[in-house]
């Protein structure tokens, strides 16, 4: 596994409790029909997985992630949202302590581009999906990602993320690459679609760019940033600075692309 770029700290997971079945995971949901085994691998703090186990219910549900302060948080989100018999597993998509065939649905949301290998982790997903199953993947993709205004301190920051991710052995771009990761995993079949994220309207600019003017000084990403002589402290400071100016522009927009792909065969 890679070193995770983003970390656990409450910045992330919190941001990332934002996500649900519906704004992330659209072009999966007719999948997730009732009774169907479910496996989502890299669940995060698993408001995702809450939305899907309810969908499939009353099929069997893991909830899979690398990381155990993850897998803690959304057993604690499925106790808050009374959702249960999911099963969390701490993980390595690279190599899951699964049996062949066990799941009609597999899952992984925002995964790919933080793994060292995103081929042999398809590859593992397709041995424990069921004949007739479906995987499906979805991934940002940071270089697609546009804003306005074109502030410097945020072209700072995409190209400080890139250089700290590609570090950890990731790859950022990972939403243009599924098709092809897919197809060299084994996959016989794979639909291509682009899905995006929309940070423009007053109230989601105030979170996502308040969120992000604390992430750069507080996450993982800015410890290894300074620790790896990517940043200093100061030029975390005017990033920072940049986002809560970008978060204040009447006029500012922010998208993120998603590339997803529903693999069978």
């Amino acid at each position: 596994m890679t070193r995770y770029t983003h970390g656990q700290h409450p910045t992330v997971t919190d941001s990332y409790r934002w996500r649900d079945a519906a704004n992330s995971a659209g072009y999966a949901l007719a999948e997730m029909t009732p009774g169907r085994s479910l496996l989502d691998i890299g669940c995060g703090p698993g408001t995702i997985t809450v939305d899907l186990a309810a969908r499939v219910a009353p099929g069997r549900v893991v909830a899979l992630d690398s990381s155990p302060e993850a897998v803690e948080l959304a057993r604690a989100t499925a106790e808050k949202e009374g959702v249960g018999g999911i099963e969390f597993r701490v993980g390595d998509v690279h190599a899951l302590d699964l049996p062949d065939a066990s799941f009609d649905v597999v899952h992984a949301h925002q995964v790919l581009q933080h793994v060292a290998d995103p081929v042999r982790a398809l590859a593992e997903m397709r041995r424990v999906t069921a004949p007739g199953g479906v995987v499906s993947a979805c991934d940002s993709d940071y270089s697609g990602m546009y804003w306005y205004p074109r502030l410097p301190e945020l072209d700072a920051w995409m190209d400080l993320y890139q250089r700290v991710a590609r570090r950890n052995g990731g790859e950022p771009d990972a939403g243009r690459r599924m098709s092809a990761w897919a197809r060299a995993a084994g996959f016989t079949e794979v639909t291509y679609a682009a899905e995006v994220w929309d940070h423009s309207s007053p109230e989601r600019r105030a979170w996502w760019g308040g969120m992000w003017s604390r992430r750069v000084l507080e996450s993982d990403l800015a410890r290894q940033a300074v620790e790896e002589g990517h940043a200093t402290r100061a030029d975390l400071e005017r990033i920072s600075a940049g986002w809560a100016a970008w978060s204040r522009d009447p006029d500012a927009v922010f998208v993120i692309p998603r590339g997803t792909v529903l693999c069978r065969g």
